[in-house]
Parts: structure tokens; C-alpha cells; sequence
């Protein structure tokens, strides 16, 4: 079943009005016809929506509600993903994966050995670039809320903006073995906040390890091999997803 987000606003009594992008994509690309069912979240509840396209008007979608129910797909913790930016178009596989896998937020970071240098213009073309992947990825993997894409943000002001987690956790090559990594995920519990901080390509600086560190952040070991800035934070995502839901039953 297909899955949209609308405005709370769009939502009038046992009424529900799809606009915009998805509009066309229901008409036009779906070709969907009166009688068929869709889902729809609003991006801020963890409710789903289920209701019946009643029919089609210049501009919208016209539904019927007919039944409202808890959703219960997000983790039971928020989890903040601190992306160092990547070259290329990696940055968009990130979002697209690590909202698929749950992630709440996810705070774009400059740190000393990104290579990428965005400017006020081209960040903010990013960020809207990346919240509608972000989008994209809730609806299919049929998240009940739309994480959050930040501001591109400098490594010593994310340490600042990281303290609103009850844990925080920096992968980091040179963090000898698995107990203490083991130790850490183990005593991960519900309705905790989760920040993460992943480094470019090249890692973290040293110095910047240590800034982490001073500033109450543990360094974890993601295993022998040297992971990808692409493939970090997506283990760190499953372990946590693993981790997270089997202590929530």
C-alpha cells in the first residue's frame, strides 16, 4: 500500500486532502482510481491514516478516512546521525538508508578533513535537496514522521548541539576492541536520545577526537576493518535498530 504525508491541516474531520508533488504522482504516475486505499502520515504523529480515494478535483486529491491507528514503526530512542559531508552524491544514499533504518535526525557536519566546502547558497540548495530524500524515504519504508535535515553545521558546534543526547558515540579506527563497544550498546534503553558522529572520508582528526572525547562523547569500535563514511553510520543504524527493538519487547 502506498504511503503519503500531509499537513495536519489537510486533515478535516473524517476528510483528507493530498496536494502538491503528490498529487501528480498519485493521478499521473500511480494512475491510482476512486476506491483504492492509501496510507498517510503526517509527518508529526506516529499515527497512520488509512483511507479511500474518493475522487479527483483540479489540484487535489479528495479521501475519505476510514480508520486511524498507531503506526508503532519508529525506534523507541531518537537517534541523531552527525554526518561529516561526503564527497560526491553520497550524502543522499546516507539519508535515504539511515531513515529507512529509523534515524530521527540528521545534522550535516564540516569537520577539518571534509573535502566538500559548501557556501550559504549551496548549502541551502543541499538541505532542501536532501529533506525531500528524506521524504522520499519515509514513504517508502513507511516511516510515521519525516526526519529532520539540519543545517550544515561546523564539528565544534554539533559537540554543542550534541548535548541534548543522554548518549553520544564517535566510531573512531583507533578504539581497540569490541567489550567496551559491546558494553556501551548494551546499556542503550528506550526513550534515550542517541547522537551519532560520523567522520568524512580520511576520518577525524585527531584533535578532534580528542575535543569529542573532553566533550563527553565515547569512541566505539565498529569491528577489524575500515568502514566506508557511507557504510559507518549505516552499521551503526542497524546495531542500534537491533539493539533498540528487541529491548523495547
Amino acid at each position: 500500500m502506498y504511503h503519503f504525508f500531509v499537513s495536519k491541516n489537510n486533515i478535516v474531520d473524517h476528510t483528507i486532502f493530498i496536494e502538491g508533488t503528490d498529487y501528480n504522482h498519485i493521478k499521473n504516475v500511480l494512475r491510482m482510481r476512486e476506491g483504492e486505499e492509501i496510507s498517510v502520515g503526517t509527518g508529526e504523529d506516529e499515527n497512520e491514516y488509512r483511507c479511500m480515494i474518493e475522487k479527483f478535483e483540479d489540484d487535489r486529491v479528495i479521501c475519505k478516512l476510514l480508520f486511524v491507528k498507531e503506526a508503532n514503526v519508529e525506534l523507541p530512542a531518537k537517534v541523531i546521525l552527525y554526518q561529516c559531508l561526503p564527497k560526491a552524491d553520497k550524502m543522499e544514499m546516507i539519508i535515504q538508508k539511515c531513515v529507512e533504518l529509523g534515524v530521527s535526525e540528521i545534522i550535516p557536519v564540516a569537520s577539518k578533513r571534509c573535502v566538500v566546502k559548501l557556501d550559504d547558497k549551496k548549502a541551502s540548495s543541499k538541505i532542501a535537496r536532501w529533506q525531500s530524500i528524506a521524504e522520499a524515504a519515509g514513504k517508502q519504508s513507511k516511516r510515521a514522521i519525516v526526519p529532520f535535515i539540519g543545517q550544515v553545521t561546523k564539528f565544534s558546534d554539533a559537540l554543542k548541539d550534541a548535548e541534548r543526547a543522554d548518549l553520544k558515540i564517535i566510531p573512531y579506527e583507533l578504539c581497540e576492541g569490541m567489550e567496551d563497544t559491546k558494553e556501551v550498546f548494551k546499556n542503550i534503553k528506550s526513550g534515550q536520545t542517541i547522537a551519532v558522529f560520523i567522520g568524512p572520508e580520511g576520518g577525524f582528526d585527531e584533535g578532534e577526537v580528542d575535543e569529542a572525547i573532553q566533550s563527553g562523547i565515547t569512541p566505539i569500535s565498529l569491528g577489524k576493518r575500515i568502514l566506508r563514511t557511507e557504510t559507518a553510520g549505516l552499521a551503526v543504524m542497524a546495531w542500534l535498530s537491533f539493539v533498540l527493538e528487541v529491548e523495547a519487547k
